[in-house]
């Protein structure tokens, strides 16, 4: 396989690993809002604890934008992944601001629920 089918290949493996943590993210907040705390959310939130953990270790890349960076010398954001450059960008900002207001929301939830 050519460069730019390995890059395409590792593009459509982020974007679909990026997707998977969208239902995670979104599983969580619809969870906590609407009360329902069940299993799904402590797994949600292990994931996201792993998925935290291995951007630690990797210095806030993840390791999939180290492996397409082998196959393109691009500068855009979203180089490595088959999303919009703006939110390319701003990924770990927006998708952590919601992590966060989910947790705060679970919080309050085992706070004030018997």
């Amino acid at each position: 396989m050519h460069a730019q089918g390995k890059l395409i290949l590792i593009k459509s493996i982020h974007t679909l690993v990026w997707l998977f943590f969208n239902v995670v993210i979104f599983y969580l907040l619809y969870a906590v809002v609407s009360n329902q705390i069940d299993i799904w959310v402590w797994i949600c939130i292990g994931l996201l604890v792993m998925e935290g953990l291995i951007l630690l270790i990797f210095k806030s890349v993840c390791p999939i934008t180290l492996v397409a960076r082998k196959y393109s010398d691009s500068q855009k954001d979203n180089f490595d992944i088959f999303l919009p450059n703006w939110l390319a960008k701003y990924n770990k900002l927006i998708y952590t601001t919601i992590v966060g207001i989910a947790l705060l929301i679970l919080i309050y939830r085992l706070l004030t629920n018997p």
